[in-house]
């Protein structure tokens, strides 16, 4: 089993920076692919970012140039780097990870960016 905890959301001004972290316990592999998806109110989740075991990111249109993925496999972290910050990323930011055909999921952390 898998567990997934997010933290580092809040208030934060456009413009400005917030780093989320996910901190995964359990049976976690270094070759699991690691995401971030977010979900605003009264639309539907959407994929940010994606590392796979190798290293290789990839990320929404919305965000690339912005935003930066990174996995610390060591400590089965996982973080998205967020600058310049805009109103519409306010939403609620969960962490997934896929191992083989199963995925987990944490319960996310709240970024709210106001204008």
């Amino acid at each position: 089993q898998v567990q997934l905890v997010e933290s580092g959301g809040g208030l934060v001004q456009a413009g400005g920076s917030l780093r989320l972290s996910c901190a995964a316990s359990g049976n976690v592999s270094r070759f699991a692919t690691m995401s971030w998806y977010r979900q605003a109110p009264g639309k539907h989740r959407q994929l940010v970012a994606v590392i796979s075991h190798g290293d290789s990111a990839q990320y929404a249109t919305s965000v690339k140039g912005r935003f930066t993925i990174a996995r610390d496999n060591a400590e089965n972290l996982v973080y998205l780097q967020m600058n310049s910050l805009k109103p519409e990323d306010t939403a609620l930011y969960q962490c997934k990870a896929t191992i083989v055909n199963s995925e987990y999921w944490g319960k996310g952390t709240l970024v709210t960016v106001s204008s």
